[in-house]
């Protein structure tokens, strides 16, 4: 659409734009409005070249224009808008209402016109309501005209206005004396025509009932079973029409061109007029539908919000109403009703009629939404009849009171149950097997949380090899099992029905959420799941699960002493800008969540963007971004700044745009948390400053960069524990000592001091802690055990980097220090990296060096 607040790219650059065919509208249409209803008065716009007129666009702005043609029969109007030489041609469709704004005076002045004016109101499809008095109105199929009187109306002016049919919901005329709105529909008006209870002429009758049914086929689309059966009745009282006297009798064509494509078509026997003309390029294929609605009266369907029914669609299968464009609706009265874009394709509609095998009765469906309303329509029937079938299996697992047998169980018992030689029936395992394969899934994801896994990967394979499925425990996958091929297909079914996906798109990755409490009852489980397509036409699918994402305190997290007591005084800041930064997967939503949970109380308004929202709290409004429909992270965070926030989480720092609101926020009274892809602390500073933040309102905002890795954590069920040598001890050291800058570094002895001081056990009982200074460090070891399933490992702990910012390092940012003097500044404040704060876990216990090396550099 048009709004002239923002006129199109070509008139801003002064070429003619074009709203019909004819470009030449302006200086070929007069200016064709009615006279008022009433005598005495002149034609509007009678010897005038423009007029001044006010225009109220499709987004509710007014802007005051020259009216210099109007064309109710094309359903065009030429404009001027203030600002531009040339002329802006409109649809109709493209504005609300038009008010010229020189009054209409009758021809003797002064007078009072002859007729009392009616109150009227309009109700606009946009929510505007215009009311008051007119006399009229004259209802035109392009639309409504008021002719409105002017103040007291002592000296007879007229204000004269139109809103266009496209634009108006609905109009009331009612009686001044009543005070009371009379509303007619027009189906109500339609009944009365066909009944003789109109107040029309009997010579009229004809033409009128054509004009209501018109205004029907324009205003009312049939949106429910009601409303299109009643539609059709209408139709079958009208009297019959052939398209090309439709055609005709909208000036579309003339009979020339009519009558040669009439014997043209003698010779191409099976091609219908309206299609032959449409090929000619006569007519368009909307001019086509617009003639089969106003002049033959085939009801129109809003297949947006038309429900077929499941019996119509179950007569005329998928594969054939996307080749014939054609849209079962329901069965009425032992027929089949059916949107077509062409009514008249006579090939079409019999080969419907034998796969229906009952007759079909053709009503109007825009041809731009068949291909759409079809496929959302066999879409919805296929998942109807796989929830029906789940709810069936459900209702068996709650009646057994939720018991569930192993997935290896239940895989062997569908096996047993499918014949494995049907080896390309996706579809029949799909149908074989469902209530199998519903338990199934089920069986695996329950198992999956009772092993503390965090993803669960679904691969299919092409040919015959089986689908495999494996668990991320502790950050490292392990095989879980394999599922036979037939299965690939009906199990991304499943899950994308279980998350409201669409399961016939394969081609493109999609994104849901799995609330597993509607399939097995009484759990709390929620999964994020992503499908990708791969080779060969196949997909797999990631399934997280966000039962472990849960609050966590702050002091759980596995922070140092010091690092706590630090993320505490940055996080009861009143404003400033505090980082978690780290790679995908390292718990960085994890620990802001819990800085947020630290910090949320009565007093405190919390705002978060996240894509994802995977962690809830209450007292948290949490905003879930979409950047398909312009729903960003930066969008967001303009519209928290005007929702009078204490505190911003953003979900993730991704461009500039959002990294410079976020600044802004905090230069303006606000604490704002974010998450950013950064392999340390210090390399957070330099990344910003690169992406092209100002170097003075960073370093003023910066408050701190928490940096983070998981480790795995030794099983506490099997660990054991020795004395650690010397040579170990020594490796620690020099490892620790690394992260120093020359004479930044301890000495050996006085860091091996503080270590005894911190970590050192008894030496008769090593799980006595020793601070005296005669303790000794121990070496941990993890041989495995039946708990942790043999790996020495069970759950994970952070690893942290935590920079502060204080005078000294806001002044390197704000002069732009490299990366080395910025953590070389810090470890001298009082920061830990990531290695040292790792071996420092490991003194402790928590894990082994082995891990620590894996997830940090030195």
């Amino acid at each position: 659409m048009t709004d002239l607040s923002t006129p199109p790219e070509n008139a801003r650059r002064g070429e003619p734009t074009r709203a019909t065919s004819d470009t030449r509208l302006a200086r070929e249409v007069p200016i064709a409005w009615p006279a008022p209803p009433v005598a005495g008065y002149p034609a509007v716009g009678a010897g005038l070249a423009d007029m001044p007129c006010e225009l109220i666009g499709p987004t509710g702005t007014v802007t005051r224009v020259t009216l210099l043609a109007f064309d109710p029969a094309r359903g065009a109007a030429s404009v001027l808008p203030p600002q531009m030489r040339r002329p802006l041609d409109l649809r109709f469709d493209q504005f609300q209402r038009l008010t010229l704004l020189s009054p209409l005076w009758p021809l003797e002045a002064p007078r009072r016109p002859a007729a009392t004016a009616q109150p009227f109101r309009a109700v606009l499809k946009t929510g505007l309501v215009v009311e008051g008095l007119s006399h009229g109105p004259v209802d035109d199929p392009a639309g409504c005209f008021l002719f409105e009187p002017e103040g007291a109306g002592d000296g007879g002016a007229l204000r004269c206005s139109f809103i266009p049919r496209a634009a108006l919901a609905r109009l009331a005329v009612g009686s001044e004396r009543a005070g009371v709105e009379a509303t007619l529909s027009s189906f109500d008006h339609l009944r009365n025509l066909s009944s003789g209870r109109a107040d029309v002429p009997a010579a009229q009758a004809p033409q009128a009932r054509a004009e209501t049914v018109a205004r029907i086929m324009q205003e009312e689309p049939a949106a429910t079973e009601e409303a299109l059966d009643e539609a059709i009745e209408l139709q079958a009282r009208m009297p019959l029409v052939r398209l090309g006297e439709a055609l005709v009798g909208l000036d579309l064509i003339n009979e020339e061109q009519l009558a040669a494509t009439i014997a043209e078509q003698r010779g191409q026997r099976g091609v219908a007029l309206g299609e032959l003309l449409v090929r000619k390029g006569l007519v368009s294929r909307t001019d086509l539908q617009t003639a089969l609605a106003r002049k033959m009266g085939y009801p129109v369907v809003d297949l947006a919000k038309f429900r077929p029914t499941r019996e119509a669609l179950a007569l005329v299968n998928k594969a054939m109403a996307l080749r014939l464009q054609a849209m079962p609706l329901m069965l009425r009265r032992g027929r089949i009703v059916v949107a077509v874009e062409d009514p008249s394709r006579a090939a079409a509609m019999e080969e419907i009629e034998f796969a229906a095998g009952m007759k079909a009765v053709p009503v109007l469906g825009p041809a731009a939404m068949l291909t759409d309303a079809i496929e959302r329509a066999y879409q919805r029937l296929l998942s109807e009849k796989r929830e029906a079938r789940q709810a069936e299996a459900d209702r068996g697992l709650a009646e057994r009171g939720g018991q569930y047998g192993g997935a290896a169980e239940l895989l062997a018992t569908m096996e047993r149950d499918f014949d494995a030689s049907d080896a390309d029936a996706d579809a029949g395992a799909e149908q074989a097997a469902d209530s199998s394969l519903v338990r199934l899934i089920n069986s695996f994801i329950l198992d999956a949380q009772a092993q503390g896994a965090s993803d669960i990967h679904i691969e299919t394979q092409p040919g015959r090899d089986k689908v495999r499925v494996r668990f991320r425990r502790d950050g490292l996958l392990k095989p879980y099992m394999e599922l036979p091929h037939t299965y690939r297909s009906a199990m991304l079914a499943r899950l994308k029905i279980m998350c409201d996906l669409d399961i016939s798109e394969k081609r493109k990755p999609q994104d849901g959420k799995i609330s597993f409490g509607k399939f097995v009852p009484g759990s709390s489980l929620e999964l994020r799941v992503a499908t990708i397509p791969t080779a060969n036409g196949l997909e797999d699918a990631v399934l997280r699960l966000l039962s472990g994402a849960r609050l966590i305190p702050l002091h759980q997290l596995g922070l140092s002493p010091a690092n706590l007591e630090r993320v505490q005084s940055i996080i009861g800041r009143p404003y400033g800008m505090f980082l978690c930064v780290g790679p995908t997967g390292s718990g960085k939503t994890t620990t802001l969540h819990s800085a947020l949970g630290a910090i949320n109380g009565p007093e405190r308004k919390i705002w978060t963007a996240e894509d994802p929202i995977e962690i809830t709290q209450a007292g948290l409004r949490q905003v879930q971004v979409n950047p398909r429909i312009g729903w960003t992270f930066a969008n967001a965070l303009r519209a928290f700044l005007r929702a009078d926030p204490d505190v911003i989480m953003v979900g993730e720092i991704r461009d500039k745009e959002t990294a410079q609101v976020a600044i802004e926020s905090s230069l303006t009274g606000h604490l704002v948390l974010s998450t950013l892809h950064t392999n340390s602390a210090p390399e957070t500073v330099t990344r910003l400053l690169d992406i092209g933040m100002d170097p003075f309102n960073f370093g003023d905002s910066l408050l701190g960069v928490l940096s983070q890795r998981l480790v795995r954590q030794i099983c506490p069920h099997c660990r054991t524990s020795r004395e650690a040598t010397q040579e170990e001890i020594d490796e620690l050291i020099g490892d620790y000592r690394s992260a120093f800058a020359g004479s930044q570094a301890p000495a050996a002895a006085t860091l091996h001091a503080q270590w005894i001081a911190r970590f050192g056990r008894r030496r008769d009982d090593h799980s006595q802690a020793d601070t005296s200074g005669n303790g000794v460090l121990l070496h941990h070891d993890n041989p495995g055990c039946d708990r942790c399933a043999g790996t020495g490992f069970r759950g994970r702990i952070g690893v942290h980097e935590l920079l502060t910012v204080d005078r000294q390092l806001r002044q390197m940012i704000q002069t732009g220090a490299r990366v080395d003097d910025i953590q070389r500044a810090a470890i001298e404040a009082g920061m830990r990296t990531l290695r040292q704060d790792g071996i420092e876990k490991v003194l402790a216990g928590d894990t082994t060096i082995g891990e620590v090396r894996a997830t940090t550099n030195a």
